[in-house]
């Protein structure tokens, strides 16, 4: 798609929402890569990592850290760093979730204060302070010389390939992930405070079978071409299941105030 936009076919503007829902997705390669379960040597995970973290601003190493405290204290109040991102209550909060703005900010923000060595997420251990800024200070060094480098020699295919496309797509992003623990209980139970989402064959292979996000949080080490199969070993002990994310959007947004 990429390439067809750069070309400028006819009606490329158009390819710009796929190409954006494409780029966005790589979180949940990202997601994949971090647990190291996408492929079968440690270094491929990693330099997968690291190609999807510069695609949506995302710095890797920060992430596992981040993700992995999410994994041991899912639902916690107080321990969870996801519940530090409150899930929208208001249609004026879910409008403006939903716009993916929020998010963008706050992966820009994160490399700000990571570069600037003021992480103080209690997730990030002392050792790992060093390479969480290293991190950071190589992706914003990246940005700047892409971004310098384009205008130079005015190549706007950087905004009309990837940067316009990931502001369009982010919303299908946004709308996808609220699903996982949006509205579940504030329990230990990985089988009742995340939920399993069932969807079409494509969405699954977009996001790489993480519809079924319940059993990968209650066996985080199953990878996620086993977790179909592992979905129908223990669908009946799942306590939050939901048909479709359609539905579940029609019900969350129902109860909003």
């Amino acid at each position: 798609l990429g390439a067809l936009i750069a070309a400028k076919v006819p009606f490329w503007p158009v390819l710009m929402l796929p190409q954006g829902i494409l780029i966005v997705f790589l979180f949940t390669l990202l997601h994949e890569t971090v647990h190291r379960t996408a492929f079968e040597t440690q270094w491929l995970n990693d330099i997968v990592a690291r190609f999807c973290s510069l695609a949506i601003a995302l710095p890797a190493d920060w992430f596992r850290y981040f993700h992995f405290a999410h994994h041991r204290f899912t639902q916690d109040p107080e321990n969870d760093p996801e519940l530090a991102f409150p899930k929208p209550e208001t249609v004026r909060q879910y409008i403006v979730h939903v716009s993916g703005l929020p998010v963008w900010r706050g992966h820009f923000k994160t490399l700000y204060t990571n570069a600037m060595g003021r992480c103080r997420g209690s997730y990030v251990p002392p050792k790992g302070l060093p390479k969480v800024k290293a991190e950071a200070r190589a992706m914003i060094a990246f940005y700047v010389v892409l971004l310098a480098l384009a205008v130079w020699l005015k190549a706007w295919v950087v905004l009309t390939v990837w940067i316009v496309p990931a502001l369009l797509g982010q919303p299908f992003l946004r709308l996808y992930l609220l699903a996982e623990h949006g509205r579940c209980p504030f329990v230990a139970n990985m089988l009742e405070n995340t939920r399993t989402t069932l969807t079409n064959w494509f969405v699954r292979k977009l996001a790489w079978n993480m519809p079924y996000h319940a059993e990968h949080h209650a066996y985080p080490g199953v990878p996620f071409h086993q977790l179909p199969e592992f979905h129908r070993l223990i669908e009946r002990h799942l306590k939050v299941v939901e048909p479709g994310y359609v539905s579940f959007h029609e019900k969350y947004v129902g109860a909003l105030r």
